[in-house]
Order: structure tokens, then sequence, then C-alpha cells
């Protein structure tokens, strides 16, 4: 049985073919990611997933160096210049599916809320991934960013420029 949790919103669509192959990658080291078994960082998860996000042809986040730090344009200045961007944890070759994984702040601090915000800004971004744990210091924290994005979407009070958004539990 699988320790991965996904739902895909809006809920009225299902996942795409390149949605499912990043669901694959986490279920791929879903024992090695487990939040009810291990206490991992955000940058641990997303480097137990990042050999098969590279073969899907995403580029990862290897460290938090400025070098290696993947930006995704948000303005655009003089001569086409880049004024302003925001960071990605990963980003498919065609920069259409942004991917940010999450851990210990992703419900404390409303984490997943910031990645839906830079999402929406972020030049040609269609489709946001949301990782984040299941279990945190007791909290249900994929039930309670469900719960925040099913509500988002049922009350068509808002209206993201997203085609949609993946909320995994891992």
């Amino acid at each position: 049985m699988s320790k991965i949790n996904y739902q895909f919103f809006p809920r009225s669509q299902g996942i795409n073919n390149n949605i499912r192959q990043v669901i694959d990658c986490f279920i791929k080291v879903q024992d090695e990611i487990n939040s009810e078994k291990f206490n991992l960082k955000s940058n641990e998860v997303l480097q137990k997933v990042q050999s098969g996000l590279i073969e899907l042809g995403f580029k990862v986040e290897i460290s938090k160096s400025q070098n290696d730090k993947i930006d995704v344009p948000v303005l655009f200045g003089l001569d086409n210049r880049i004024d302003k961007s925001f960071n990605a944890d990963a980003l498919s070759a065609d920069g259409k599916i942004v991917i940010e994984v999450e851990a210990g702040r992703a419900t404390e601090n409303n984490q997943f809320l910031k990645d839906v915000f830079q999402a929406c800004m972020m030049y040609e971004v269609e489709y946001l991934i949301i990782a984040v744990r299941n279990i945190y210091r007791g909290h249900k924290d994929f039930e309670i960013i469900y719960t925040f994005l099913e509500t988002l979407y049922i009350s068509n009070r808002l209206h993201l420029p997203l085609k949609g958004i993946l909320l995994i539990g891992y």
C-alpha cells in the first residue's frame, strides 16, 4: 500500500501524464521519505526524488548555493532583462511545472500559501506541485492543506492563473 497521498485540484480534472510521472518519483522512494518514520528536512526529501525528476527532464535545486538555485522569471524590464524572479525546488524542462517540497514549515508558517502565490506569479508556469509531510509534530499537514485547497477551489471566489495544483503527502 502506498504511503504517498495525492490530490489534484481542481478535482473536476484528472491528472495528465507529466503530473503522473512526478507522483511516481515520490512513490518510488516512499519508504525513504515516509514522514511517519523519518524527520527529514525538505532538502533531504528533494534529494531522494532528485534522480527521478532529472530523468523526467526537470531542473532540480541541488544545494542552497546561489549558483544552484532555480530562478523562475516573474517580471521583465528594459531589454527583456529579468527584474524579479522567484526560486523553485524543481522546474520542468518546458517551464510549465514547478515543484516545491516542504517539511515542517508547510502549515506552521503557511509556507504552502507562499508557494501558491509565487507559482501564480511565475512566467509561463501552469502547474504547481507541493509536496508536504503527511504528519508533522502530530499535525496532519497533508489533510490541513487539502482542506484549504478544496475550499479555495469549491468556493470559486478566487481564480488562480494555474491549470492546477497537485498536493502530495509523503
